[in-house]
């Protein structure tokens, strides 16, 4: 296992966090976002093209490659601990309630929408299935069409009872009224509101992030991401795939969130994503890894794995910036801004986080959460500008 894969798996990770954040700024900048309705305000041609663009590139694919990654990592750290001469069950369980707690206080205090929590959980069921899975691709498979075909069937009802899918209008208020208020007002929303939101996220996003675990593992069993040579094979089968049903799927879900964001349909639609929006997210994996071995790959690679390195960091950084920038935290720009200057702060928000994180991977072995985590994991404590025997062995074990 080489420093070469190893920088490609970071790489990735930083990869991911651009998706992730173009998705999770509008939880803060929009206070009709997922509420069932389109904000009133974002009427104009380019407020609905990007709004369309984001949902149809970023919106459902990006924690899907999130999630391949983490379960990719788990056989890094299977592979950590056999070096290291732990045990791994206890390491994965304390590295479980870690994520759960780290999780909890960033859903309670900056974002309620946290998915570390989520992820926290279902490793705790890959802990308990890893060694009995040998199938992982065909599980995991298995795990979207049932989670597809709740979702119609709860789409049908939907249909039968329409009441039920009405606008949430007066959470468009209290979020309005918590974020353009102060800090304690926007502790108390986003406190609030984080149990009910966990608990649809673990239905919604849920079975598909296990599912993706499942490939992740499956992947980092036979070392898919050493090289594009490890699945030669599959690079043109997997483009095309993208590009047909994955595309063909994405298009479909942007059309039901821009323009019947409530109701059946968008249930119906989003069915369909869980069954296409994987083969969209292999696509960008896919290209990714191309554009690593290309001429600039270098480069590119330089540049995203210091991010991917600090994953848990940014991903906690990215919250605290636009808490900062949307919430009574801070400025509460909350509904303040076009959608075409929302999507405007993201790469700067990003292209900033790239900096930091090269100036600190060259000062630090860990960020601050991973510092945080790995001391749960290996129940020791270590100086984060010292690496112990198996990060020298291993710095994407995490």
């Amino acid at each position: 296992m080489n420093n070469y894969r190893l920088h490609h798996v970071d790489a990735l990770r930083g990869f991911a966090l651009l998706g992730i954040l173009a998705v999770n700024i509008w939880s803060f900048a929009d206070p009709y976002f997922s509420s069932g309705m389109n904000n009133p305000r974002y009427h104009e041609v380019l407020d609905v093209a990007v709004r369309f663009m984001t949902t149809l590139l970023f919106e459902a694919k990006f924690y899907l490659l999130f999630s391949f990654l983490f379960g990719y990592s788990f056989t890094l750290q299977m592979a950590a601990a056999e070096r290291a001469g732990a045990a791994f069950r206890p390491r994965m369980l304390r590295r479980s309630a870690g994520l759960v707690v780290l999780g909890v206080l960033h859903g309670c205090l900056l974002f309620y929408g946290d998915i570390l929590n989520l992820y926290g959980l279902l490793c705790l069921l890959l802990v308990a299935l890893h060694e009995r899975l040998r199938r992982t691709a065909e599980a995991g498979a298995v795990l979207l069409m049932v989670a597809a075909l709740m979702l119609v069937v709860l789409g049908v009802l939907v249909m039968l009872t329409p009441e039920a899918a009405a606008p949430d209008l007066a959470g468009v208020s209290a979020k309005l009224a918590a974020f353009h208020g102060g800090a304690g007002s926007t502790l108390a929303y986003t406190s609030g509101e984080f149990p009910g939101i966990a608990a649809l996220l673990m239905f919604g996003q849920g079975p598909s992030a296990l599912a993706m675990f499942l490939f992740g593992l499956g992947a980092g069993r036979l070392g898919l991401l050493q090289s594009v040579d490890a699945f030669r094979p599959l690079v043109a089968p997997i483009l095309r795939l993208g590009a047909m049903l994955g595309l063909g799927g994405a298009l479909l879900y942007a059309a039901a969130s821009a323009f019947a964001p409530g109701g059946a349909l968008i249930l119906f639609a989003t069915a369909l994503s869980y069954l296409t929006a994987p083969l969209l997210t292999a696509a960008y994996g896919v290209g990714m890894m191309l554009l690593f071995e290309s001429r600039y790959g270098a480069r590119v690679v330089a540049a995203l794995a210091p991010m991917g390195k600090l994953a848990l960091s940014n991903y906690l950084l990215q919250s605290l910036v636009m808490a900062l920038l949307f919430t009574g935290y801070g400025l509460g720009l909350c509904d303040k801004l076009s959608p075409i200057a929302v999507i405007g702060l993201v790469p700067v928000i990003y292209l900033a986080q790239m900096a930091l994180s090269a100036w600190w991977t060259t000062r630090h072995v860990y960020g601050p959460a991973e510092w945080v985590l790995r001391a749960i994991t290996n129940w020791n404590v270590v100086r984060s500008g010292e690496p112990n025997e198996s990060d020298v062995k291993s710095k994407s074990g995490d």
